[in-house]
């Protein structure tokens, strides 16, 4: 007579007479680990314990971090003070002469019947500016000064005086104004900031430490006094010996009088708008914290 077998009742009765599961006798899986290998053992580990032959390394006296090997350090060879104070924070502006600007309106990339900003000169391909590398934008060289012809409105960040007396004696118009990292970055590539749909950011004031330049009239800084900045035209008209002509008889006045605010990036363009590229649109905000926020 026979029974039937019970499914499974082999495998039951191994796990009630195998030991309760302890610490003492986990065993990682075969294979899972692998021997250390003895290193100092001569034949039986190699001889040399992985520090290769002779010198600091194998005997372990190297020296201690920053000796050079006997010259002058790099930390004792450059001074705590004066001329490299700060270099790692020292701002600096991409030079653009006069005459590259003759030559680049002369082509056709900048337009000289509108505002030359940042944006121009960047898509012209007349400089480059990285604000990863500690640059502030642009600054106007005297260079080509005697043949500059164009009558421009032009927004820089630095500009000498002979730079001044060269534009504004054809008739133009020229602006110092300061832009922080995040809008330096936004105002030289405007086509990869509108994709990403964000509203356009207020535009950063200047510094303690630059807050004089930006201030002073002779300069032309955007936060100067309109009249002290007639007053100084007059000056430098003087100065140079040259009659400064009338822009409000322009026929370009328009053109020549367009500023921007001191928290705008843009042309045309407010802070807090939303350009949607895709659907080619201009969004504006209407809530009146927003408004607030960036008209501040």
């Amino acid at each position: 007579m026979s029974f039937p077998k019970k499914t499974g009742g082999k495998a039951l009765s191994a796990l009630q007479n195998l030991p309760r599961i302890t610490l003492a006798n986990l065993r990682p899986e075969p294979g899972a680990t692998k021997l250390k290998t003895r290193r100092g053992r001569g034949q039986h580990g190699g001889n040399r314990s992985g520090r290769g032959h002779k010198g600091e390394r194998q005997r372990g006296t190297r020296p201690r971090l920053g000796f050079e090997g006997g010259q002058t350090p790099f930390y004792l060879a450059i001074p705590k003070y004066g001329y490299n104070e700060g270099h790692s924070r020292r701002p600096q502006y991409q030079p653009l002469s006069l005459k590259r600007l003759q030559y680049l309106i002369d082509l056709g990339r900048v337009d000289p019947t509108r505002p030359i900003d940042l944006t121009q000169l960047v898509n012209a391909r007349g400089v480059t500016v990285q604000p990863l590398k500690r640059d502030y934008g642009v600054q106007l060289v005297e260079e080509g000064a005697d043949i500059f012809a164009a009558k421009i409105n032009i927004e820089v960040q630095r500009a000498s005086e002979g730079v001044v007396a060269a534009i504004e004696k054809n008739g133009g118009v020229i602006t110092t104004s300061f832009y922080d990292p995040i809008s330096l970055g936004i105002v030289i590539k405007p086509v990869p900031f509108f994709l990403r749909g964000q509203p356009i950011p207020k535009r950063m004031l200047p510094g303690e430490d630059m807050v004089p330049y930006y201030r002073d009239a002779e300069n032309r800084g955007y936060l100067a006094d309109p009249e002290k900045i007639q007053q100084a035209r007059l000056a430098l008209a003087q100065k140079y010996g040259y009659i400064l002509p009338d822009i409000s008889k322009d026929e370009l006045y328009h053109m020549l009088s367009m500023r921007k605010d001191v928290r705008q990036i843009f042309f045309g363009l407010s802070p807090g708008w939303v350009v949607s590229m895709p659907e080619k649109k201009i969004l504006k905000p209407t809530d009146e914290k927003l408004l607030k926020y960036y008209r501040s």
